[in-house]
């Protein structure tokens, strides 16, 4: 039996959100016909990742990827993204790499191909944008000297109305390292600052004495942006980013509106080679429990249930614990995802690996964690401006 060279490959939407689910269906087969669809994009280094399973065509000639599960391939699950985040590296053990395209301010979509293939022979292919930005959402960089702060500003477009605002920053990898969010949150209509706090110029070289009067600096900036309603700032926070995010809460209630963090931590932890990570007032934040009293705003923590760089699960319940201990009028949730471990977030269907067994979680249960929980967050934002 031979593939028919009519092959179509359909989709519903061929430029979409990076973060958005697309249906793909190829047609024109000959029914019951064994192909494989391939998937590749092209790393920031030149490295292309690649993604593949294969299906067999019902008795039409067709395979819908959303309801087919595959004989083989990178992933074996029904899961219509399934070739978009079960992409694998060139070379190596693809648990120990991250797919990293282009960062927004150099390119504001990356391409994926798709192709169809049987017998020896490619029958069709179909390259896909994905977008990091949608049609109107503006970026600047933000310097020190002129800015106070150090990270990217993404707005949406000009002449919308005020929308709630998130500030975003990660864990301990430094860096302005929640662009790509930002960028989608933006494309969602919500103004996001992707924020450094170190390892950037001018700004402490490691996780130590860090201010947490810098997050308010960069809070009251993008407060005063016009596309911003002030009312609804949001402190989005990573891993070790999840202890300034719940002291900005706390410490600046009239400021910060709501939490939202992933893999997070309840206490203050030790900055990078012992001392303090973070100071107010000049003065040290005492290490342990983070008080969540005053906190004026929606929470969300996100975690996974085999993170092993730390146990984020424990700590999400002793948050969602403190908060009912106090019976906080303002909606909490806490959502722990089996499988997944410290990469649990944040947007879905980038292909990313677990750095096992440091991090712990696999990567179906990482994909899984985000294809779910990232809702949960858009979910809140919009809550947040009704």
């Amino acid at each position: 039996m031979h593939a028919s060279a009519k092959a179509v490959i359909g989709v519903d939407a061929p430029i979409a959100l990076a973060d958005q689910a697309v249906h793909l269906k190829i047609n024109g087969l000959e029914p019951h016909d064994e192909i494989t669809v391939g998937s590749s994009a092209t790393a920031y280094d030149g490295k292309v990742w690649h993604g593949r399973a294969t299906f067999t065509a019902d008795d039409r000639g067709r395979v819908d990827l959303s309801t087919t599960r595959p004989v083989s391939g990178t992933y074996n699950t029904v899961d219509g993204m399934g070739l978009f985040w079960s992409m694998r590296p060139p070379a190596g053990d693809p648990n120990g790499h991250y797919f990293s395209p282009l960062s927004p301010e150099l390119s504001p979509s990356y391409a994926v191909k798709i192709t169809v293939t049987a017998h020896g022979r490619q029958l069709a292919s179909r390259t896909l944008t994905r977008e990091w930005e949608a049609k109107g959402v503006s970026s600047r960089m933000l310097a020190l000297a002129h800015d106070k702060v150090v990270g990217e500003m993404f707005l949406p477009r000009s002449g919308t109305l005020r929308h709630p605002a998130v500030l975003a920053f990660g864990g301990s990898e430094g860096g302005v390292s929640m662009k790509w969010t930002a960028a989608l949150l933006a494309s969602h209509g919500y103004p996001t600052l992707a924020l450094g706090y170190f390892g950037e110029h001018g700004l402490p070289a490691t996780l130590r004495n860090v201010p947490l009067e810098y997050f308010a600096t960069a809070a009251r900036l993008l407060a005063a942006q016009p596309e911003v309603d002030p009312a609804h700032i949001i402190a989005m926070g990573y891993s070790r980013g999840s202890e300034p995010a719940l002291l900005l809460a706390e410490d600046y209630p009239r400021l910060i509106h709501g939490v939202v963090v992933y893999a997070p931590s309840s206490n203050v932890n030790q900055g990078f080679g012992g001392g303090n990570a973070w100071t107010k007032q000049g003065h040290p934040i005492p290490q342990g429990s983070i008080p969540l009293d005053h906190l004026s705003g929606p929470l969300l923590a996100i975690a996974g249930a085999d993170d092993a760089l730390w146990p984020s699960s424990t700590y999400v319940k002793a948050i969602i614990g403190d908060l009912n201990a106090i019976q906080d009028r303002y909606p909490y949730q806490a959502l722990v995802y089996p499988g997944a471990g410290h990469g649990v977030g944040i947007f879905p269907f980038l292909a990313e690996g677990t750095v096992a067994p440091t991090m712990g979680g696999n990567r179906v249960g990482n994909a899984v964690a985000k294809e779910r929980g990232w809702p949960k967050v858009l979910a809140l934002l919009a809550d947040t401006q009704r």
